[in-house]
C-alpha cells in the first residue's frame, strides 16, 4: 500500500532533513536556509507548519520530543515513522527515476521573446544573465560554507551541485542567445505595421 504523497514539495525537504537527525520546524527553517534551499521550495513559516502537520496527520512523521530554551516556547521535536520512512523512499525513487513535467515561467516566457524586439529580448537576456552569474556566486559561496565550514557530508547537499549545474547551464544558453541575437544570427520576424 502506499501513502498518500504530500502535495506540498516542501514535505521532500522536511523528510531529507528528518533522516539526518530528528528536529523541530524552526530547526528545520534554519538548515533549509543556510544550506539556500529555500530556493528550491517555497519557505514560510506558515507553509512549513503545514507541511508539518500534514506529515503527522497522514503517518510519515510523529512527535518524539519537545524541548524548551530560555523563556521560549516549547518546540516540538519530529522525527519519520517506519512506514513514513519507507513512504519516502518509495517517493523519491520514482521521483527520480521518472522525468515530470515541469511548466517553469521563463520556458513560457522565452518562447515569445519575439515580442521584445531584437534590442529589449538581448538586454533582458543579458540582465537575466547578469541574475543568474550573481545566484551562482552566492550558491556556490553556500555550497563550500556547508562543505567546508559545517563539515556536511557532499551527499547532503547534491542538490546543490545540481542546482549549480542547471544554472550554469542556463547562463551558457542565455549568455549565448543573446549574443546571435545582438549580431543578427538569431533570424527576428518583421516589426509589424503600426
Amino acid at each position: 500500500m502506499t501513502a498518500k504523497r504530500p502535495a506540498n514539495p516542501l514535505a521532500l525537504a522536511v523528510l531529507g532533513l528528518l533522516l539526518e537527525q530528528p528536529m523541530h520546524p524552526h530547526a528545520m527553517a534554519t538548515v533549509l536556509r543556510e544550506r539556500q534551499l529555500d530556493s528550491a521550495f517555497k519557505l514560510t513559516t506558515g507553509s512549513l507548519y503545514d507541511t508539518v502537520r500534514a506529515l503527522v496527520r497522514d503517518g510519515w512523521i510523529e512527535a518524539t520530543d519537545t524541548e524548551q530554551l530560555g523563556g521560549r516556547p516549547t518546540r516540538t521535536i519530529y522525527r519519520h515513522t517506519r512506514e513514513g520512512q519507507r513512504y519516502f523512499v518509495e517517493w523519491l525513487d520514482e521521483l527520480i527515476r521518472e522525468p515530470s513535467r515541469e511548466y517553469p515561467k521563463f520556458l513560457s516566457a522565452v518562447s515569445y521573446l519575439g515580442v521584445l524586439g531584437r534590442q529589449r529580448a538581448a538586454q533582458a537576456l543579458r540582465e537575466r544573465a547578469a541574475a543568474l552569474r550573481a545566484r551562482a556566486a552566492e550558491g556556490e559561496q553556500a555550497y563550500r560554507a556547508a562543505r567546508e565550514e559545517h563539515q556536511v557530508p557532499r551527499l547532503f547537499v547534491i542538490e546543490a551541485e545540481y542546482a549549480q549545474a542547471m544554472l550554469q547551464a542556463e547562463l551558457q544558453w542565455v549568455s549565448r542567445t543573446a549574443e546571435e541575437i545582438e549580431q543578427g544570427a538569431l533570424p527576428w520576424p518583421e516589426a509589424p505595421d503600426a
